[in-house]
């Protein structure tokens, strides 16, 4: 195997397939990336849950492939001056020189890696923008504890032209919808894609314009129990969750008594202050009337802080608490200058969206936040 590459382009495919390297490998070659070179350098890499595959443009002199430790060749590949790079193998070494420095890799026995899986059948495809930021809309919301895998993952539901997207930890639910662009006008498929996943994923494939989306549709189709994603050279495949997926549906009302309008950055701002004096697990009180919105956080017994702010209110006065992290997490994913609260009572959940370009319209992303119960 003998290629040259530039340095950059090397350095960018290398740290894109090092993300998917497990931390600890429970096998030594899953710790290892994979070079083929034919007409052009495939690098890969695999932990079995997630895959990763680059393919870029290089000089081949000799095809061929090799097996080297991804984590060592990534901080290689960043560390190199600005010169192209030269990767040849020799026996049981490879080689990587970029001007006077060179480095030695000890490879590992290609025959023992694993095959990657084959990418589902392709569905459709999104703007790959419109994609990463729906996806982070949403991942904010998905659950930390491993031990319940449902709530780690992002429902994924396709029904035509229309992906909805939505996560809960159970205190919180974000639910996305956006439009894309489907192979067949009446595909339709449901999936549970870990949350971390996705994130990661949709944030690294913006480099093109669209991300292709490949899922086995509902009522078989090929891909069952994966999901894959490519864009702009890069592809990745990962494993679904199983379980079923709470019917969040019903969790959203279908009824306000309350509607409250914000002004989001001064909101935030004003959140973050008033929680410096909250305890861990204490919530944030607001306090909404008539043209204004006051924020208390501490009891008599502790420090405590209190801020009003302009606010518009329909319906009647209400008190309402909840936790202050949730609630800065809902107010920076809204996107919108004017955050909007719709409620009904002080106990049930709290509806948080933007304001929608024009009266009547249904917002594509919507933040249920749970309060918390006031004592008293």
């Amino acid at each position: 195997m003998k290629f040259r590459i530039d340095r950059d382009a090397l350095a960018d495919a290398v740290a894109w397939t090092a993300r998917t390297l497990p931390v600890r490998p429970p096998v030594a070659v899953l710790a290892g990336m994979h070079l083929e070179v034919t007409d052009r350098l495939k690098l890969s890499a695999f932990d079995y849950e997630v895959s990763a595959q680059v393919s870029t443009d290089i000089d081949v002199e000799e095809p061929g492939s090799a097996l080297v430790s991804g984590r060592l060749l990534a901080e290689i590949s960043r560390a190199l001056p600005p010169h192209p790079v030269e990767v040849t193998t020799d026996g049981a070494k490879v080689m990587v020189r970029c001007g006077s420095a060179k480095f030695t890799l000890l490879t590992m026995p290609v025959e023992d890696y694993p095959t990657l899986p084959e990418m589902p059948p392709a569905a459709g495809a999104v703007g790959s923008d419109e994609f990463a930021a729906a996806v982070n809309q949403v991942a904010i919301a998905a659950g930390k504890d491993d031990t319940i895998p449902m709530l780690t993952g992002v429902r994924v539901e396709i029904e035509g032209e229309t992906v909805t997207l939505a996560a809960t930890d159970r205190y919180r639910l974000a639910v996305r919808e956006m439009h894309w662009k489907p192979d067949r006008p009446d595909f339709a498929s449901v999936a549970l894609v870990p949350a971390k996943t996705l994130a990661d994923t949709a944030k690294s494939l913006t480099a093109g314009a669209e991300v292709s989306i490949a899922l086995g549709g509902t009522g078989g189709g090929g891909g069952e129990g994966m999901i894959g994603f490519e864009g702009g050279g890069r592809r990745t495949t990962s494993r679904l969750l199983d379980g079923d997926f709470v019917k969040y549906r019903s969790l959203l009302p279908s009824e306000y008594a309350g509607l409250a309008e914000v002004q989001t950055a001064s909101f935030i701002e004003a959140v973050k202050r008033v929680s410096l004096v909250a305890e861990r697990n204490t919530p944030v009180r607001l306090s909404f009337s008539q043209g204004e919105v006051v924020l208390e956080a501490g009891t008599g017994d502790e420090a405590q802080a209190v801020e009003a702010l302009e606010a518009t209110l329909e319906g009647e006065d209400i008190d309402i608490a909840f936790n202050p992290q949730f609630l800065l997490d809902g107010l920076a994913a809204i996107g919108s200058d004017v955050a909007r609260l719709s409620f009904t009572t002080p106990t049930k959940p709290a509806v948080l969206t933007g304001k929608p370009p024009q009266d009547g319209e249904n917002p594509n992303y919507r933040y249920l936040i749970m309060p918390v119960r006031l004592s008293g």
